[in-house]
């Protein structure tokens, strides 16, 4: 098993900790002001679906478990389960929502992906850095609003909810960060 630090865990990534297999559900760096920094991460064990809250040092060496990658491509949802497609074997299988947490909110149709396997189990899926979706709810800007604000709440076509700067509009594509969640730029 490769050992990577703690800064590299990805969400949707999969880690061995404690004897068990984790996935990445949600993780942030925290900088305290005393002290040296750390990731905070919430985990899901795979086999029987109890969470963890876990903080690593920056330093800190976490177990990452060997997965067989495959690229594939989502198709569509279908209730609660998200259906991928095998680029090579054109063979289709699904993923439940609970499975991929916050990362449903990335995931357009024809978007292609790598999922993760263990033992032949679909065990996480590794996003784009990025992806563009488009701005379909936000507010105007009241004339004489000065650009400094920091920008404004928006709701994109898959429902995910972000800040983007005020010069955005209803309609335009944006690039998102799929790790932190935050805009990047105008597409």
């Amino acid at each position: 098993m490769a050992k990577i630090s703690a800064n590299e865990i990805r969400i949707g990534g999969l880690i061995e900790h404690q004897g068990n297999l984790w996935r990445v559900l949600k993780k942030s760096h925290v900088k305290p002001g005393k002290g040296g920094a750390f990731v905070q991460a919430e985990l899901k064990d795979i086999m029987n679906g109890t969470k963890l809250n876990e903080r690593f040092r920056s330093t800190d060496k976490i177990e990452k478990p060997h997965v067989e990658p495959r690229k594939m491509q989502y198709l569509y949802a279908e209730g609660q389960d998200y259906v991928f497609m095998d680029n090579e074997t054109y063979d289709q299988m699904s993923i439940h929502a609970d499975d991929l947490a916050d990362q449903v909110g990335y995931l357009l149709p024809n978007t292609d992906v790598q999922i993760n396997f263990y033992d032949e189990t679909p065990i996480g899926v590794d996003l784009p850095a990025n992806v563009i979706l488009e701005v379909t709810d936000t507010e105007g800007v009241v004339k004489g609003q000065t650009a400094a604000s920091g920008g404004k709440p928006a709701v994109l076509e898959t429902g995910i909810r972000i800040t983007v700067p005020t010069f955005v509009n209803i309609g335009e594509k944006v690039k998102v960060n799929t790790e932190t969640g935050e805009y990047v730029e105008r597409a």
